[in-house]
């Protein structure tokens, strides 16, 4: 691979359903299209957008709109191995986007990719716990969950070879299976004094290539404001009791940047963004003379 050019495919996936929010479509696009240009190829996996459904989501196998996120992680995939890239850039979308993404590269890498997974949340439950695929994502990729989208891992992602970062609360159900596959994390307290946890993890299991999954609700709500958490106008109680990200925005800077040092970063999936602004300024324009014609 040395003096070989580096292949970098940009991935848009502008996904929903796996998180039940029409507002993961328009806040992805948005994002891609706030990226500077890129020399390396670009691909964009159809997604329906909410507002053309005819009909409400519907569970199947106790996995909310199954069918159409199992078609979209299989365009992915089909997407990433036309260009057979050596990094991808994923823009989501719920976080079940960086599923196709994490599976190819891990392959790619021998089975020995490192996956760093900046969240506030662990995103190892099954249908038992949630509807919902975004919250199940890395359990699928360690070869747990749905056997339709645990097949779609060809080499499950090594336990040992994972990180969590940011995570300060999970649930008995998630303890569980961060136990028995000793999943290692690292909480938002030791990160804001440096990244030596995360440092020291890379260097322990001599972790060459990296993927890196941002879900932006790991930072602070105060801080970061386009998230699931800051949404305008919302009613009293409104997603009590879900853990809220503790990072500052500059230490997930410093992470990165400290990570990069150490390691080889193949991967970046940027997850659960939501442009409050532009959903806002959307609904009033769609009420204004002339704009409908």
């Amino acid at each position: 691979m040395e003096g070989k050019v580096k292949i970098t495919l940009r991935l848009h996936m502008p996904q929903w359903q796996g998180g039940n929010l029409n507002e993961y479509h328009l806040s992805s696009q948005l994002l891609s299209w706030l990226l500077p240009a890129s020399n390396g190829p670009d691909e964009t996996v159809r997604v329906v957008a909410p507002d053309n459904l005819d009909e409400p989501l519907k569970a199947e196998d106790g996995l909310l709109e199954k069918a159409a996120l199992l078609d979209q992680a299989r365009a992915a995939r089909l997407a990433i191995e036309r260009h057979m890239p050596d990094r991808i850039l994923t823009i989501g979308g719920d976080c079940l986007v960086d599923l196709a993404p994490i599976a190819y590269l891990n392959k790619r890498y021998g089975g020995r990719l490192g996956v760093l997974w900046i969240d506030a949340h662990p995103d190892v439950q099954t249908a038992k716990q949630t509807l919902h695929g975004h919250a199940q994502v890395l359990g699928m990729l360690l070869g747990r969950g749905d056997p339709d989208f645990v097949a779609e891992v060809d080499v499950p992602v090594n336990p040992a070879f994972v990180m969590y970062a940011g995570l300060d609360e999970w649930s008995p159900s998630e303890d569980e299976v961060l136990r028995d596959l000793s999943l290692r994390c690292t909480g938002s307290d030791e990160l804001s004094i440096d990244s030596t946890p995360i440092v020291k993890w890379i260097e322990e299991h001599g972790i060459d290539h990296l993927s890196v999954h941002l879900d932006v609700d790991a930072m602070v709500p105060a801080r970061f404001g386009p998230i699931l958490f800051n949404k305008p106008g919302a009613e009293p109680g409104f997603l009590d009791g879900v853990p809220r990200g503790r990072l500052e925005p500059e230490t997930v800077i410093r992470l990165l940047r400290d990570v990069a040092m150490r390691t080889y970063i193949v991967g970046l999936a940027i997850t659960e963004y939501i442009s409050w602004d532009a959903i806002q300024t959307r609904q009033l324009l769609a009420g204004l003379p002339l704009i409908l014609g």
